[in-house]
């Protein structure tokens, strides 16, 4: 009897090992700065990444008849750019067959020349600078409006509905906070609106007193600063220390949950405007808050930005290899750029010829009480 029951349980054994063995490995790879000032962003990126391949793997998955376990590789690449491209050549080289990433423009735009030479596929949730998409790769893909529209919408509002007078303009000379800064003045100046000023700062710099200064002389009533939340929160509370009481406004590098601890609390309610690239409304709303509720639970952290817009991506990419039947770059990319109508948690998602998603939302938030508060969604 215990023989029999011996053969029995390694039968069984056996076949789950068989099983497992014939289950094709698909390896997709995500970069974001896990480290340094915006780690916080990162991790949130990383975070948004790691959900998707886990429910992928529990809801089971077969490409071309195969069942498929899907392997995440997440590297580190500081929001730097010679780091980025390091990161981007080592998933490369692990034989990843799509990334998601990364975060910044400055670390996407070069390392997305990398990922189009290997013929892997990009989607980027966050990188806004319009050179992303614009430079003839056929890899290279996002889910988000980009600074054209970020940057000119926030102009106009700043122009036409805050009433701005007298606009300053900073920014952190990085791909994404110089370019965003650029699109904003056009903005502004095309809405008929004036800016008084434009300084520049670093993305790692703390101490903004000689910049706020000078701005002070100018008596702006709207500030606006192309960067991130790490060095936006302190400019804010410089500016509070100053006596600069003007609003301050930004794109979606500063309008993170993180903000106000950022800022010291200096932030006063309704002073801050930034935008989100991406926006959801009426009936999708509800998979935006299902979705928050999911990573809460599964994380213990509020979403950040950017996370949904990561799982969107993924989403979208292992959509695309279902039904293209094939894994394989050459075979599912075509398919992935005729994405259509997909229905993501960020709404729906469809490419155009450059990659660009197409009507692509923005979301006005400001801060109250510590709190992000919705204002609009705009397209």
């Amino acid at each position: 009897m215990n023989h029999k029951l011996n053969v029995v349980i390694a039968a069984a054994a056996f076949a789950a090992v068989t099983q497992v063995s014939a289950q094709e490995v698909v390896k997709i790879g995500h970069v974001g700065p896990t480290s340094g000032g915006i780690a916080h962003l990162g991790k949130d990126n990383e975070n948004g990444a790691r959900m998707a391949i886990d429910e992928l793997n529990a809801k089971g998955v077969s490409i071309g008849g195969k069942k498929v376990k899907f392997e995440l590789l997440a590297e580190d690449d500081g929001g730097d750019p010679k780091q980025g491209t390091a990161a981007a050549q080592k998933l490369v080289d692990s034989k990843v067959v799509g990334v998601v990433g990364h975060l910044n423009s400055g670390t996407s735009i070069p390392a997305s020349k990398i990922y189009s030479d290997a013929g892997i596929p990009q989607i980027s949730p966050s990188a806004t600078n319009p050179k992303f998409t614009r430079q003839g790769f056929k890899t290279t893909f996002r889910v988000v409006a980009d600074d054209v529209h970020l940057g000119g919408t926030l102009g106009r509002y700043a122009a036409k509905e805050l009433k701005g007078k007298s606009i300053a303009v900073i920014d952190d000379r990085t791909a994404y906070g110089q370019g965003e800064a650029d699109e904003f003045e056009k903005g502004v100046k095309g809405a008929g609106g004036k800016t008084v000023a434009r300084e520049f700062t670093n993305d790692k710099a703390t101490d903004f007193t000689a910049i706020l200064t000078n701005l002070k002389a100018k008596k702006p009533d709207i500030v606006f600063f192309g960067g991130m939340d790490a060095v936006a929160g302190p400019m804010i509370r410089q500016m509070k220390q100053l006596g600069i009481k003007a609003k301050f406004m930004g794109g979606d590098g500063i309008c993170s949950g993180e903000l106000p601890k950022l800022s010291g609390g200096a932030m006063d309610d309704g002073q801050v405007v930034c935008a989100e690239a991406g926006g959801v409304e009426g009936e999708q709303k509800k998979g935006m808050e299902d979705f928050k509720a999911r990573f809460k639970t599964k994380f213990n952290a509020d979403v950040q930005i950017y996370a949904p817009y990561v799982y969107d991506a993924l989403n979208v990419m292992v959509a695309a290899m279902e039904k293209a039947g094939s894994s394989d770059p050459a075979k599912y990319l075509p398919v992935l750029a005729k994405t259509a109508g997909y229905k993501g948690v960020t709404g729906n998602i469809s490419f155009d010829e450059k990659g660009d998603v197409k009507n692509g939302a923005l979301t006005m938030f400001t801060y109250k009480g510590g709190n992000r508060e919705q204002i609009a969604v705009v397209r």
